[in-house]
């Protein structure tokens, strides 16, 4: 994509604010609330990369004491649609198709998802519509990956 987008815009004048990491994660809390509600953060959030943390706490602890299932997955389909959405056109909606996810491992502490877009995936989004799979890593704090997820995400044109 040659112009920013809509997003990718905000994204950069919050970026340079003081406390601007901060500032990220509350509009992204903003615009989805469900990512405010579940106490994702965002790490970093580049029109290449995408990378979003959920802490081992209560409210996202399962029986346990380890991420929630639904929480490792929010993080990683969190990741992965922000990612499509810092590169969208802004004439498009980006949707969900699937997120396939197998449990691999017991995680420890925190779980940190990042969402990747290749140049060439990039150049799709000139399209007006389409869709492409999205690389996600999903991570615990000991650097393991407890889950494997695929996501596909597509683009239409918005309704008006």
């Amino acid at each position: 994509m040659s112009q920013p987008n809509k997003i990718a815009k905000m994204v950069h004048k919050l970026q340079s604010l003081p406390l601007g990491g901060r500032l990220l994660t509350l509009a992204m809390g903003r615009m989805i609330p469900y990512v405010g509600t579940s106490g994702l953060e965002v790490l970093e959030m580049t029109e290449d990369v995408v990378t979003i943390r959920v802490k081992n706490r209560g409210k996202t602890r399962n029986h346990i004491g380890q991420v929630h299932a639904a929480a490792m997955i929010l993080v990683a389909e969190s990741a992965s649609g922000l990612v499509v959405g810092m590169n969208v056109r802004d004439d498009s909606l980006p949707l969900i198709k699937s997120l396939n996810t197998k449990f691999i491992k017991r995680s420890k502490g925190a779980i940190t998802a990042t969402a990747r877009l290749t140049a060439e995936q990039k150049q799709l989004f000139a399209q007006e519509k389409g869709d492409l799979p999205v690389e996600v890593l999903v991570t615990d704090e000991s650097g393991n990956a407890p889950i494997l997820v695929e996501a596909i995400w597509a683009w239409v044109p918005a309704r008006k």
